[in-house]
């Protein structure tokens, strides 16, 4: 899926819709099917969707043979666009808007099922509901008789209808992060909820992935309310999803990792970004003292993990070949050397030049870059009130047992954001801003950086 994302973005990215139902089955798998998928569809008002035809691949599902496979598509796709551009070139008229992409929304797979292309995952369930629809007008028609598709001149003159044109032009631009698919690791609570809220404002889907399934579900379906189209496709599985999923993945086991990446491209075709903001603080016990396994869950978590999905992606970002970018949260306790947080701050620095190595590795296809923030403590699933209450007596700072969890958090938060120079608490927005900032193109020449999102903390000025 990756692979044939890859192929069919070499314009404009698109997002996937998979159909492997028995009624596709049974259509692709029919021995009419490279008959009737070549004549086209029958609705006029399809083909803005489905295009003049699909592309069907003529291959032997029995045999199994993935290399095959792609090639049979490679020169299908290759077929494709030069038939597209032979059928815009006879049928254009001198005032006929210019050619569209020339690359199909409907894949046809005896064996595998369709897989249908859009703009954003509306478009492209629209679109398999539209060749669905073709496909029942199909068996009817060869029930009764034989399937009659509309003359191609007749069918160019609506796909290029001038009105329809100007409707097009009408609408509002793109967003930034339109097309692309972002994974949000640790997308359940604290920063990595906020990012994910702030990336689908800008047009992203979000596949919100933390370790608790049911807050990554949750962060997915607030979205998805908010923001997602509700339509029905016949399909399987995570095929009838909107503009979020939310999946579980425990990013320190290598096959949970890549479990999550192929469900994300069986939901949306493959994905472009990732950002990492699952970590985890383990204090000392009441002498200071590290434990073996805390010491070792720590550095799992917060530097182990980041390269276990960094290295599974990068054999999807490279079987896609389109350029995506990776974030990681690291902290600004990476460099600042203090008392009580040995494990973290060490794991902090290691990922510190985890992101300087896997900027030099992935280059020149993906830009990794790292965000430092300082103590964000509202929100944050690593301040659960035990800890907002260790910090405050820690520090000294009044309090009451009986205070609400609400007040006793605001204390420690303004507490850390008075060791700033902006004197204002950390919050997980001003973490997602960042996370924005590095996804997008506006800082599409950065890589291999931290950048420090910490109030103006001095003592972590670079040095």
């Amino acid at each position: 899926m990756p692979w044939l994302r890859g192929q069919v973005s070499q314009q404009k990215r698109f997002i996937a819709t998979v159909q492997d139902d028995e009624k596709i089955l049974r259509y692709v798998n029919c021995a009419d099917a490279p008959r009737l998928a070549e004549l086209g569809t029958s609705c006029p008002d399809h083909f803005l969707r489905t295009k003049i035809k699909p592309l069907y691949v003529d291959w032997n599902p029995q045999a199994g043979d993935l290399a095959g496979l792609k090639q049979k598509l490679s020169s299908g796709l290759e077929q494709y666009r030069k038939d597209y551009t032979d059928y815009y070139r006879r049928c254009k008229h001198p005032d006929s808007p210019a050619m569209r992409d020339p690359n199909p929304t409907v894949v046809l797979i005896p064996g595998l099922g369709m897989i249908t292309w859009g703009k954003d995952k509306s478009e492209s369930r629209v679109t398999a509901e539209f060749y669905n629809c073709a496909v029942e007008v199909m068996r009817g028609a060869e029930a009764i008789d034989e399937y009659v598709s509309l003359p191609q001149q007749e069918a160019f003159d609506i796909e290029y209808w001038l009105l329809e044109e100007a409707k097009l032009k009408r609408m509002p631009a793109e967003k930034e992060l339109a097309r692309q698919v972002v994974i949000v690791i640790g997308a359940g609570s604290g920063i990595g909820r906020e990012t994910a809220y702030r990336l689908v404002r800008e047009g992203a889907h979000l596949v919100c992935v933390d370790i608790n399934e049911a807050a990554a579900k949750a962060t997915a379906g607030d979205i998805t309310d908010k923001f997602g189209i509700g339509i029905g496709v016949a399909g399987t599985g995570l095929s009838n999803c909107g503009p979020a999923i939310g999946l579980a993945c425990d990013i320190t086991r290598r096959e949970s990792v890549r479990a999550m990446l192929d469900q994300v491209a069986l939901a949306y075709g493959g994905f472009d970004s990732i950002c990492v903001t699952a970590g985890i603080f383990v204090p000392g016990d009441t002498t200071g003292h590290i434990p073996d396994d805390k010491w070792a869950s720590t550095f799992a978590i917060n530097v182990t993990g980041s390269y276990l999905v960094a290295d599974e992606a990068a054999k999807i970002w490279r079987e896609q070949g389109l350029c995506g970018s990776l974030v990681l949260t690291t902290s600004a306790n990476a460099v600042v050397s203090k008392k009580g947080s040995l494990a973290y701050d060490t794991s902090k620095a290691a990922a510190n030049h985890l992101v300087r190595e896997l900027a030099v590795e992935l280059a020149p296809l993906v830009r990794v870059n790292g965000i430092a923030p300082a103590t964000v403590v509202q929100g944050s699933a690593m301040f659960p009130r035990d800890r907002v209450i260790g910090s405050l007596a820690k520090y000294k700072i009044s309090y009451a047992v009986d205070e609400p969890t609400e007040v006793l958090v605001q204390k420690l938060a303004q507490f850390y954001a008075d060791r700033t120079l902006t004197k204002s608490p950390i919050t997980p927005a001003d973490q997602a801003e960042a996370y924005f900032l590095l996804i997008g193109s506006r800082l599409g020449k950065t890589t291999g950086q931290i950048i420090p999102v910490d109030g103006g903390l001095h003592e972590a000025f670079l040095r």
